[in-house]
């Protein structure tokens, strides 16, 4: 039985099966993600609840894993050399699972950087201006109510990248070709929050971008998304 009592995380959130994967998470589109993949994998985890409402993710515990105070971090028993890890960052973590596991992402080659590209387009660009403007639009709205400028800003950059998606998904089923990967389950749970999380289809006008929405009811309806989705449950 792996020893994880190096990991101050797991002494607050015990694991049951410290010889499977710890996932300290909560359902956010970005939390959501790392889940998905995990269910994909088909790779034996545990998942703990890291509630925003009680601060968990400010706690020294959950700073010792991750610094940054940010869901979702991971640990590994069974990392590099058979060495326990802990992970944080989605990209990070989504990367990881796919290089331990050989699946989700071409090993090697042109593919690789394909999905790679994307990834970091979600990371650098569709996460930050999705949220800011879900922050704007629905959970600050009354702080800006004088001043549209941070909610038009966002929307306006929302659609911008929504077009950038929409014109790549006319070429291919997936966004980094023929195959589903991390750059999917990156991207398309940020998409479909516009929808099911900041209840803001008519303001950006999701209409205008049917292969879009048609990919994340794809990727939505598959079964590891439909149980990822809602992992770790909510209270």
């Amino acid at each position: 039985m792996t020893d994880l009592s190096r990991f101050p995380v797991a002494r607050r959130w015990p694991a049951t099966n410290p010889d499977a994967i710890q996932l300290y998470s909560l359902p956010t589109p970005n939390g959501v993600k790392a889940a998905i993949a995990l269910e994909e994998l088909g790779l034996a985890y545990e998942a703990h609840l890291i509630s925003f409402s009680t601060n968990d993710q400010k706690s020294e515990e959950f700073l010792s894993l991750n610094p940054n105070g940010k869901i979702p971090a991971m640990i590994d028993p069974n990392g590099p050399d058979g060495q326990p890890i802990g992970i944080f960052e989605t990209g990070a973590i989504l990367t990881y699972l796919a290089d331990k596991t050989g699946r989700l992402m071409p090993k090697e080659g042109a593919g690789r950087y394909a999905v790679l590209q994307w990834l970091f387009f979600q990371v650098g660009g569709v996460g930050p201006m999705f949220g800011q403007f879900g922050h704007f639009y629905k959970f600050a709205a009354d702080k800006v109510a004088d001043n549209p400028y941070p909610m038009e800003r966002y929307r306006d950059e929302t659609r911008r990248l929504l077009g950038v998606i929409e014109g790549e998904l006319g070429k291919r089923q997936w966004l980094a070709g023929d195959d589903y990967t991390i750059a999917d389950i990156a991207t398309f749970p940020w998409v479909r929050a516009l929808r099911e999380g900041y209840d803001a289809a008519d303001v950006i006008g999701l209409d205008a971008y049917p292969k879009t929405m048609a990919w994340v009811e794809r990727a939505a309806a598959r079964p590891a998304s439909q149980k990822g989705l809602n992992i770790p449950p909510r209270p």
